[in-house]
């Protein structure tokens, strides 16, 4: 069977993270994804990632992150010719992405209203730091900035570490996964209505979204302001991070039935009833009043011998392991989570790139192809608007391709 997106093409100007991670998602599930790039400069994130060489040949570790299955094609849209090739390359597109700072589009004559003319059902996604309109739409943002301005650095650490950058870019990938979302979600529609849309994804809006429902929603609708805690669970005690004999381990109570069988397990079945932690509430807030009492029978054993044990018992727990430790799990492995290239061209060695977050019985969302090589479906791609070899010669010679 098909992918869900087989047949739908995407012309991708994105650079970086937000954007590409986006039609990453889509080539995943089966779209065509033109890459459109500045000749001789590609996308920024081509010389970014922490292996010189490969930034030094244009496929940087960053860069291959997020664009394997695309292909590539140089066009500059600063040219007349450029932009004409653009707009016939829209009028075959279903959808195009881009993450300029609002209004370039605008200025080049290729925003949404001015292609809207060429492909009246056109799927237009725009996403940037704070949305095209608003007081800061024109601020230049990256994932930091937004982690900040989100209040998401606020909770993140604990009292003396806060406000602590999360450890990884996450305004970037909720965003990526926004336009994702709201791309497939346009193109249902389109089916139905034939109607197509423009849509404004905020990195900030997304963000808040994807925050919505504890710290957000504790503040607007319990007037509670959330403070930074570190690796305790501000819903539940005993949750959170806990020393071991040998090691640390993450637990979780949410539920009456699983304090329990944790006071069980460690073998305090007092605890159960002791008047300062019975009751779910109280034991939220004396919170740093019970959990050194767990830890010190936890002392017993090695968080790997306890993990055993509260998995047994239905207590939720499990290690902390590092990057190196997760992409090599049995779990990921029979999951079939990385997804690997041999001997990759212009690299001259293996390539590997994480596939998409769920499966599909009808069958594995994957990409067939490696990140692309700067520009290497130029000419396949303008032939197939009916541009012969001497067009493209010419085109290459006066650097619009």
């Amino acid at each position: 069977m098909s992918l869900p997106l087989d047949g739908v093409r995407v012309l991708d100007l994105t650079n970086v993270i937000a954007g590409p991670l986006a039609s990453y998602q889509l080539v995943m599930l089966g779209a065509e994804v033109i890459k459109i790039e500045v000749p001789g400069i590609g996308d920024l994130a081509r010389k970014m990632g922490t292996d010189p060489k490969m930034g030094a040949v244009q496929m940087g570790a960053s860069f291959c992150a997020n664009n394997a299955g695309k292909k590539s094609l140089t066009l500059n849209l600063k040219q007349a010719r450029g932009k004409a090739i653009f707009k016939q390359l829209v009028a075959t597109a279903d959808v195009v992405l881009e993450n300029f700072r609002p209004g370039v589009m605008h200025k080049l004559g290729l925003g949404y209203e001015a292609l809207k003319e060429i492909k009246p059902d056109l799927v237009y996604c725009a996403v940037s730091g704070f949305g095209q309109q608003g007081p800061l739409s024109q601020r230049p943002s990256y994932d930091q900035i937004i982690q900040g301005f989100s209040g998401l650095m606020s909770v993140t650490g604990d009292e003396k570490s806060a406000p602590l950058r999360a450890g990884f870019v996450v305004c970037d990938t909720m965003a990526a996964m926004t336009a994702a979302f709201a791309i497939c979600a346009a193109l249902f529609r389109r089916e139905k209505s034939g109607y197509g849309e423009m849509i404004d994804v905020s990195m900030l809006d997304s963000s808040l979204g994807t925050m919505a429902s504890w710290s957000i929603s504790n503040y607007l609708n319990a007037g509670k302001v959330p403070v930074p805690m570190g690796n305790e669970n501000v819903t539940a005690s005993p949750s959170g991070t806990f020393k071991t004999g040998d090691g640390l381990l993450n637990v979780v109570n949410n539920e009456q039935s699983q304090y329990h069988k944790l006071c069980d397990v460690i073998g305090m079945p007092e605890l159960k009833t002791d008047p300062r932690f019975a009751d779910r509430n109280d034991r939220i807030a004396r919170r740093y009043e019970l959990k050194p009492i767990v830890e010190q029978a936890l002392q017993a054993k090695s968080a790997l011998e306890w993990e055993i044990l509260f998995d047994e018992a239905g207590v939720p727990a499990g290690p902390i392991l590092s990057i190196p430790q997760i992409v090599n799990h049995p779990q990921v492995e029979y999951r079939k989570m990385i997804k690997r290239f041999k001997n990759v061209a212009h690299v001259g060695r293996d390539i590997s790139v994480p596939r998409i977050g769920f499966s599909l019985a009808s069958g594995q969302p994957d990409v067939a192809t490696p990140p692309p090589v700067l520009g290497q479906d130029t000419d396949a791609v303008l032939a197939g608007i009916g541009l012969n070899a001497d067009d493209i010669a010419e085109l290459k010679q006066l650097g619009v391709v």
